[in-house]
């Protein structure tokens, strides 16, 4: 018989004291297979009430004095787990956009060990009613590389509603500020960890003006930046070979050229440079494979100490 486990609900909020209580009403307080369901509201630099509001609604409160960005709340969240002892994680947003009545559909994967992460997936039957096309061709894009880099195919991967078993907790690696969400992801798929989709419903609100639609390009760059970051400390391999690969193609193609030349014409002028310049493009491309070479060793003693670290919080949030 399957022991039942405990669950914390982390919902990040910012000035959200007209929705929180809502959504925290509306959460289960009884589960199938979970012994115990709490909630845990990270108030991230809120203005408003929001943390009393989240007090008087039952949820225990973690409040940063300013705000942190949603990167930040979440390592608060998954600190508070640990060190809690909980089981099951599952971050759901708060501004009543999810159904928390679908919690319960969200975990059932880890609870019967499919899963380690359950991602819920907006995008099965398309764009939702009142999302804005810019935001929904943005996750698309994003979507799309991500699976692409990960090699797993993912519909969703910016979705707030989301759910982790112990084990993901104990694994992850999450350093951004800014967003949590790409970053997950791609750390538990190469580290070897079970992540699938879940579809679930989203309520969008048309009255509620969209900020990432506002700032796309802003949104696009930093997320870019935080996938580099990802692929740099998991594939580095990948990426800078892939890099000295171009150079070292672009040297060759010119070297090539000029010996062509030079075969049919018994001249390397007026094109003797491009001798000089194929040569310095293909040394530069060695140069980066001496750097990924370098980088990989490096990746490979960092993954000998993230187990050593998931070992050491495994001891201590037994």
């Amino acid at each position: 018989m399957r022991k039942e486990k405990k669950l914390l609900v982390y919902i990040p909020a910012l000035n959200e004291e007209s929705h929180i209580d809502h959504v925290i009403r509306q959460i289960p307080k009884s589960i199938e297979g979970i012994h115990s369901v709490d909630c845990l509201v990270v108030d991230d630099g809120s203005s408003d009430n929001t943390a009393a509001v989240a007090i008087s609604a039952g949820a225990h409160v973690v409040s940063h004095g300013r705000n942190q960005g949603v990167g930040m709340a979440f390592q608060s969240a998954v600190q508070y787990a640990w060190e809690n002892d909980y089981d099951l994680l599952v971050g759901i947003d708060a501004d009543g956009q999810f159904d928390p009545a679908e919690i319960p559909m969200l975990i059932q994967p880890l609870l019967d060990n499919r899963a380690d992460m359950v991602v819920g997936n907006r995008f099965t039957q398309g764009r939702p009613e009142y999302m804005p096309p810019i935001k929904f061709r943005g996750n698309k894009m994003v979507a799309a590389l991500v699976s692409s880099i990960s090699g797993q195919k993912f519909q969703d991967v910016s979705c707030g509603f989301r759910a982790y078993n112990r084990e993901a907790l104990l694994r992850l690696n999450v350093f951004e500020k800014f967003t949590y969400t790409h970053e997950s992801i791609l750390s538990l798929v190469y580290q070897g960890l079970r992540v699938m989709e879940m579809p679930i419903s989203i309520r969008y609100f048309p009255e509620r003006k969209s900020r990432v639609a506002g700032s796309i390009s802003n949104y696009a760059s930093k997320t870019s930046k935080i996938i580099l970051r990802v692929l740099l400390d998991y594939r580095p391999l990948r990426v800078f070979g892939m890099l000295g690969s171009i150079f070292f193609i672009i040297g060759l193609a010119f070297e090539i050229f000029l010996f062509a030349f030079y075969m049919i014409n018994g001249s390397f002028t007026p094109y003797k440079s491009a001798g000089f310049i194929g040569l310095g493009f293909i040394i530069f491309g060695m140069l980066i494979f001496l750097v990924a070479l370098i980088a990989e060793m490096i990746n490979r003693l960092r993954q000998s100490q993230d187990r050593l670290m998931v070992e050491l919080k495994r001891r201590r949030f037994k």
